[in-house]
């Protein structure tokens, strides 16, 4: 059941608006390109950012159309999102979107500036203009699917759970994952650790805070480890791999990732989340349907928003956990299952 990482099916129910909210001139898209803003950890982070860099590489590709990506600045405010995002509008880029709820603020005070520019966010749905669309994901479905995973992989009924920053967002992961794995065993022991509490004490972008969480899971008998950390997963992955154990990853199929492939061995699987997705068919509307995207736009796992990669070759050959896998997709997609958010 492999899940493209950029789909060309919308990710989602979100709704079209009836007529484009600008960048157009006589039916035609006359901006200068898409402008994508990283979050924390920034482009190289082979999750999430990475995710978000495949959307705007392909977009720029099928739409022959320019592009504008910019990396964040550590320890930045939201007067420095705010300036990177008008930099991008008032520069023509049309959609800009801003990658991560860290850009809430941001986004909704500069749309109100640029109402013929379409805005874009991921991960956050507060944000209620016509010219903005909320991107958010049904992360805990695909979370759910990891759990399962880890259940059925595990040799000594002991997995663990590590989450970068201790947030109502991350929350949504943990939970999905305790629960798909308690599906499988009510017994089974989770370790939980949350790497900081807050995004700017470097929980999504600190590599070693990953690999001291998973050593410390590892030394206390876990021996599946799903991390939902951004950056800070590669250490968790390598430190996986380096003690034989399981890792699953995390946004992008990260078996795939040229940066993780010495330790791909060890990815069982990715809970993904089609961030590349909803990258590209919001620029889709607004460059070539001219019906710019708006209001919320949720992916799931029946439309392809969310999934679980099975690219790892040792995972296909474990025909239970695949049979599980596969079966808990189909009882959340029939509506058997909910998967609880927190």
């Amino acid at each position: 059941m492999t899940v493209a990482v950029v789909a060309l099916a919308a990710a989602g129910c979100g709704k079209s608006s009836s007529e484009s909210v600008g960048g157009s001139k006589d039916g035609k898209y006359s901006g200068k390109g898409i402008g994508l803003a990283y979050d924390i950890g920034g482009k190289g982070d082979q999750s999430f950012n990475d995710a978000a860099y495949a959307g705007f590489q392909k977009a720029e590709k099928d739409f022959k159309i320019g592009g504008n990506d910019v990396e964040p600045q550590d320890g930045e405010s939201n007067a420095d999102k705010i300036q990177r995002l008008e930099t991008l509008a008032k520069a023509g880029y049309n959609p800009v979107i801003g990658v991560g709820f860290a850009y809430a603020p941001a986004v909704k005070e500069v749309a109100a500036k640029y109402p013929k520019v379409t805005f874009g966010i991921i991960d956050d749905d507060t944000i209620k203009a016509k010219n903005v669309a909320d991107m958010v994901f049904h992360e805990e479905q695909a979370s759910y699917l990891a759990g399962v995973a880890a259940a059925k992989a595990t040799k000594k009924n002991h997995i663990g759970f590590i989450g970068g920053v201790d947030i109502p967002l991350i929350h949504k992961f943990e939970a999905g994952f305790d629960q798909g794995a308690k599906s499988v065993n009510p017994k089974i022991k989770i370790e939980s650790q949350y790497l900081t509490q807050t995004p700017q004490e470097g929980g999504f972008a600190s590599p070693d805070k990953g690999k001291d969480a998973a050593n410390g899971q590892i030394d206390a008998g876990a021996d599946v480890i799903y991390h939902a950390a951004g950056l800070s997963g590669q250490g968790v992955i390598q430190t996986a791999a380096e003690h034989k154990v399981w890792a699953i990853g995390v946004d992008s199929d990260q078996y795939q990732q040229s940066a993780l492939a010495k330790y791909k061995d060890y990815i069982l699987g990715s809970a993904l989340k089609n961030v590349g997705g909803a990258v590209y068919n919001l620029t889709k509307s607004v460059v070539k349907d001219g019906k710019p995207l708006s209001g919320e736009v949720r992916g799931d796992l029946k439309s392809g928003g969310v999934g679980f990669a099975d690219s790892n070759p040792k995972y296909q050959s474990m025909k239970n956990v695949v049979d599980a896998v596969d079966k808990a997709k189909q009882d959340i997609i029939d509506g058997k299952i909910t998967v609880n958010t927190k």
